[in-house]
């Protein structure tokens, strides 16, 4: 990747100067976080690439431009364009109840605290799957009974043994925690666009994304799964120690990380039967930096048009019920974006407000993250592409993604 020359696009250079060495001596030096990439790009022009520290701790290998990321929820936006190309094709409407396509979702009831469930007064539909309004949820948020009947069944496990088919299976046993289209919730709802992509296309969701977006956008590092030839370039991911928060380890380690998946036995290293829609992707900043142009273009990348105009402009505008923010659907908390001034498209968070939001911004801007501490932003306003990537679980650990706007959004002097 070549970086221009920032003042072209409207960018200071010294001010973009700041952002590797505040991540550098904040987070990267006191090892509470291995390594991390920086990039931002604007008016077509990359204006900015950083990388420090290092992919792999134990092995002392350095964080490169080209290390290969688990992208985690990353993946969703992936998998929400693939599912919009398909309703582009005429393939179904956005308030087709998704039991029309996923028989097994036709008969969920709502959850009743302490147990039972009633009848829900709507069907889910495919547009409440694409903003997270479906009732559906994940175990991994620990909040709700809910959320304990999906970890007992293991229902969006990246590891699971069974495919996207199974996974429906399995769901069509659980109850739902709200009454479809009432509230937001982040859940399994992406992996379930998944199946929808291979049951309309009659395509796996990995041969899918290779014919329809990876091949014609060059993302050439970007699967399921890490090749063998990607390997040597693979990052370790890690949690933090106790206390590493403070940047002191308090476990007599001399590191404040503790790796979790070792890059030369990950699991990544093999394709998965689980193709999960929500969250099985790795791939390289180039790799995602060719998506998010596309997606700021409008649909189109070097001649390949992925996505119609207007299809890019209605999946980046708030979709949630009450027309309001996640606040005002009942989401207390969430860790992939705030909640005030923000709301949710199809497969985007939007945001609405960025005074309420606490955070530079513009309004209008996209984004997502995924649970290593990634996160990605496109800002139609100012034509601008924020991307930063890491491998520390869990995303919330520390307020990377705030801390990168600022840090962009400073460097704007035109």
């Amino acid at each position: 990747m070549q970086v221009e020359d920032p003042a072209k696009a409207g960018m200071a250079a010294d001010r973009l100067d700041r952002i590797e060495p505040y991540f550098r001596a904040r987070y990267v030096e006191d090892e509470r976080l291995p390594g991390v990439l920086t990039a931002v790009a604007r008016r077509g022009q990359l204006v900015h690439l950083a990388a420090s520290g290092r992919r792999d701790v134990e092995r002392d290998l350095p964080l490169t431009a080209d290390t290969v990321f688990r992208l985690y929820s990353m993946t969703k936006p992936v998998t929400s364009v693939a599912l919009m190309q398909l309703y582009e094709q005429g393939a179904f409407q956005l308030d087709d109840p998704a039991s029309r396509y996923l028989p097994e979702l036709a008969d969920c009831g709502v959850h009743v605290p302490g147990g039972g469930r009633v009848a829900a007064e709507g069907p889910i539909t495919i547009q409440h799957l694409l903003s997270h309004t479906s009732g559906l949820t994940y175990g991994f948020l620990n909040e709700t009974e809910v959320d304990a009947l999906y970890r007992d069944k293991g229902v969006g496990d990246l590891n699971a043994r069974g495919d996207l088919a199974s996974m429906m299976t399995a769901l069509a046993d659980l109850p739902l925690l709200f009454e479809p289209g009432t509230r937001w919730n982040y859940s399994v709802s992406t992996d379930v666009c998944g199946r929808l992509v291979e049951v309309l296309s009659g395509e796996g969701l990995d041969e899918y994304f290779a014919a329809h977006i990876f091949e014609p956008l060059g993302m050439v590092d970007t699967g399921f799964s890490v090749r063998p030839d990607q390997q040597d370039r693979f990052a370790a991911c890690y949690l933090p120690h106790q206390g590493a928060a403070l940047g002191r380890p308090v476990d007599g380690s001399r590191r404040g990380l503790h790796r979790i998946d070792d890059p030369e036995t990950s699991s990544y290293l093999e394709p998965p039967a689980f193709l999960s829609g929500g969250g099985g992707l790795v791939g390289t900043a180039a790799d995602y930096l060719r998506f998010c142009t596309m997606l700021l273009n409008k649909g189109e990348l070097d001649g390949a048009r992925v996505l119609g105009r207007k299809t890019v402009d209605y999946m980046t505008v708030n979709h949630l019920s009450s027309g309001g923010d996640l606040t005002s659907m009942g989401r207390p908390r969430f860790s992939e974006t705030s909640y005030d001034g923000i709301g949710f498209g199809l497969g985007f968070s939007v945001m609405l407000d960025p005074a309420r939001a606490h955070v530079m911004g513009s309004a209008g801007e996209f984004a997502w993250g995924g649970a290593a501490s990634t996160m990605f932003w496109v800002d139609p306003a100012e034509e601008l592409i924020g991307l930063l990537l890491t491998q520390l679980i869990p995303s919330a650990t520390y307020p990377l993604r705030r801390e990168m706007k600022v840090l962009a959004y400073q460097a704007l002097v035109d």
